[in-house]
């Protein structure tokens, strides 16, 4: 059952990048953009936004499944996966409203860090438990 509380979250991540992914499409087919940002600081917003929530969104979800595997409760996979939700939506928002620094873009990354840390630590937790066996 836990497996399924990850496969929820990855699936609302899935959404998202289907989102991100087709607000890059709008923007170079507004812009005339085949390839790259065209020079076009919109279309650069867009891709990163995008790029930045493939850089950390797999390595997140990966770690989830791990912990759930290992048997992590319910509570701290809900928590995790709330959080990885909530930090890229205000990351995205942030960065797609602004080029320069915004509330959502800076609690959106620092959320996602959190997220990142407390996982990480929680699965080295987890391993180095089984190295006491």
């Amino acid at each position: 059952m836990l497996v399924a509380t990850v496969a929820f979250y990855a699936g609302l991540c899935g959404i998202i990048a289907m989102a991100l992914s087709a607000i890059v499409v709008r923007r170079r087919f507004a812009n005339r953009v085949d390839l790259g940002t065209g020079g076009n600081s919109a279309v650069e917003q867009a891709i990163r936004v995008h790029g930045n929530f493939s850089e950390y969104v797999p390595l997140i979800l990966l770690l989830l499944l791990l912990l759930a595997m290992g048997g992590v409760s319910a509570y701290w996979l809900h928590g995790l996966g709330i959080a990885l939700i909530v930090a890229r939506l205000l990351h995205a928002q942030g960065l797609l409203s602004s080029r320069g620094a915004t509330p959502g873009r800076f609690l959106g990354i620092n959320l996602t860090w959190i997220v990142l840390i407390v996982a990480s630590i929680r699965a080295i937790i987890l391993g180095a438990s089984s190295f006491w066996l």
